[in-house]
């Protein structure tokens, strides 16, 4: 229908004297010449008129009609005909508004024909122009063919890798590190969470623990994090500072129009977009940076300003604040930055004094414990019964003598598991059986040798003790050996010492000779003696000084000292056993030994790890006092 003028339905004031019936009948005829069928249909389901609009009381119909002319918003009609007038004139109102916006629209479509039929021309080439580019397009045969060979590689899957399938699900599968879960846990599960550094050696568990604080933090109401907090990995040694800023995946930067990488649209208009990096997506979350220690120096300064702020500013000479063409994303990420408020954890095998002090001023710390061989033997079986394997009685004690690492030992189960599953076959469904021969042969292939070889003896030596050492975060048991022979000439005995030791560890043994003096009444002038670090290990500091001197007290005396004895600390001229570093590690280095007493000094007491069932700690304060206990 087309109205030529809008006087042919002027208000639709009826009469009063006009029946109800007639005045609905003249007003649907009217509806279906201004509504398409569509919309009254639509409107009729949504406001469930089907029983009302083809009702043969004529007021439920004229409830139906106000209802679909007002699109709801009618005045509602009672059965009664109470307000039958009230709609009808409700009605005619709305009607008429119906009507006058057709007739505006068909004025406006008359407008509109007319001025293509003048630009008919013009705009058909135009429309071909568009319509011939669209179907060129950005393919040929070439870039099709690319894509169908992308497609076929994307389906092509391998099987699950085994370390994520074997990645710890729950805190109880993170073996050996209870009491860093509950320190983690702690910090995380707080209104007010703090950044962390976590310590300790490579393949305990530090990401699985930190990925699974967070999941256990989101359930607590009173934490900050949201159910969409998100858990962003990155390895810190894949992050470098580029210090022209085009580039950086850690906090974002700015693609400049006149660099590759910016769209297209935006370049051609010579606006500027800044991309917002791995700091934004972590926003609400956690960012975990894997080896934060490795990171650039200049990205940590940068980093620091970031968890200051809680924003990344983003800033580029082609930015126009009054630029109308500027989308409104952009202006906001360069008048407002981007948002970047999450807790960070890091992780480190770094020793504490390596990380850059700033950093490590705005985190709390979490210590995570080496491994020790019984940990290892439970990774590995709980490794085994999740990929369906029987092992042979010693396997896994066997697998922890080669690493301290849980992955790796994971690792070395799989490699066997590999090597038994090609030789001798699999069966669906069944278990399949790891003997100790498989895994002696998958060892020797690997060349692999034992991280330390178990000490089983028990009976005493003259001139050997075990001394300690540490390394990170891994201690290790040092043995020391001495001999003693009667110079040929007296007061001319030589001291001969490895050179590979170190310059501090051979000022302990010039440091034990007072001493030794002075417990045995012995100048060692008169004597040439040869102290010798088995293996040629390097001893960085004075932690071997007391081991040293009590070696070459038994050499000189003949005396033999128990086996089951490993010792550190440093010797003064006096006598005095000093303290040293790295008193946790070495007990633990002790204890993969098979080590059954460490001695530590006195002032190193508090520093020795509690709950230890497989190894006793002593301590002393003079070398007198640890003769007794070697002796």
């Amino acid at each position: 229908m087309r109205l030529q003028s809008i006087n042919e339905f002027n208000g639709f004031d009826f009469d009063k004297t006009i029946s109800v019936d007639m005045q609905v009948e003249v007003m649907f005829e009217l509806l279906y010449k201004v509504l398409d069928e569509g919309t009254i249909k639509a409107r009729t389901v949504k406001y469930k008129l089907q029983k009302y609009i083809n009702s043969k009381d004529v007021y439920k119909r004229l409830y139906a009609l106000n209802k679909i002319v007002t699109n709801g918003k009618g005045v509602e009609i009672t059965p009664n005909s109470s307000n039958a007038l009230e709609v009808l004139q409700a009605t005619s109102k709305a009607l008429s508004d119906v009507v006058a916006k057709r007739y505006v629209q068909n004025k406006i479509e008359t407008q509109v024909e007319q001025y293509l039929m003048e630009k008919q021309d013009k705009y058909v080439d135009e429309l071909r122009l568009g319509i011939l580019k669209k179907q060129k397009g950005p393919e040929n045969a070439k870039t099709l063919k690319k894509y169908a060979e992308l497609e076929v590689l994307d389906s092509k899957k391998l099987t699950q890798n085994i370390m994520s399938m074997l990645r710890p699900e729950s805190f109880s599968e993170i073996v050996g590190q209870e009491r860093a879960i509950k320190s983690l846990i702690s910090k995380m599960s707080s209104p007010y969470p703090q950044h962390i550094i976590l310590y300790g050696p490579p393949g305990v568990g530090k990401t699985s623990a930190a990925r699974l604080a967070l999941e256990e933090a989101k359930k607590l109401k009173y934490t900050p994090y949201e159910k969409s907090a998100k858990f962003v990995e990155v390895d810190g040694t894949t992050l470098r500072w580029d210090p022209r800023e085009i580039a950086n995946p850690l906090l974002g930067s700015v693609h400049d129009p006149i660099y590759q990488g910016s769209k297209r649209d935006l370049a051609e208009t010579g606006i500027p977009e800044p991309k917002p990096g791995l700091v934004t997506e972590a926003h609400g979350g956690v960012l975990f940076i894997d080896e934060i220690g490795e990171l650039d120096s200049t990205l940590q300064n940068k980093l620091l300003k970031v968890l200051e702020d809680k924003r990344v500013e983003f800033s580029s000479s082609y930015y126009d604040p009054d630029d109308e063409n500027t989308p409104q994303y952009i202006k906001f990420l360069f008048d407002k930055g981007a948002p970047a408020d999450f807790v960070l954890i890091g992780a480190t095998t770094r020793e504490p004094g390596e990380i850059n002090p700033a950093l490590r001023s705005r985190c709390t710390e979490v210590y995570f414990e080496p491994l020790s061989t019984k940990d290892v033997e439970n990774i590995v079986l709980n490794a085994a019964k999740k990929l369906n394997i029987k092992l042979e009685p010693g396997i896994a004690k066997e697998i922890s003598r080669y690493t301290i690492e849980g992955r790796k030992a994971v690792n070395l189960l799989a490699d066997v598991y590999g090597y038994v599953l090609y030789n001798k076959g699999y069966e669906e469904g069944s278990e399949t059986l790891i003997t100790m021969e498989d895994l002696n042969e998958v060892i020797s292939i690997s060349r692999m040798k034992p991280y330390e070889e178990v000490n089983t003896n028990d009976e005493k030596e003259i001139g050997q003790i075990y001394g300690l050492g540490v390394a990170g975060f891994l201690g290790s048991t040092l043995e020391i050996e001495a001999v003693v022979f009667e110079a040929k000439d007296k007061g001319a005995g030589t001291v001969r010492f490895n050179e590979t030791a170190g310059s501090m560890a051979k000022d302990s043994v010039f440091n034990a000779a007072s001493v030794i003096r002075k417990i045995t009444n012995k100048d060692i002038k008169d004597y040439d003696i040869h102290v010798n670090i088995v293996g040629g290990g390097k001893i960085d500091g004075p932690s071997a000084g007391a081991a040293i001197t009590v070696c070459i007290i038994s050499a000189l005396l003949n005396r033999p000292i128990k086996q089951d004895i490993a010792v550190t600390g440093e010797v003064s001229l006096r006598g005095k056993v000093k303290p040293v570093g790295g008193i946790f590690e070495k007990v633990y280095g002790a204890r993969r030994k098979g080590i059954k007493t460490v001695v530590v000094p006195k002032d190193n007491e508090k520093e020795v790890p509690v709950g230890l069932e497989d190894i006793e700690v002593k301590v002393v304060s003079t070398i007198e006092e640890l003769l007794d206990i070697v002796f």
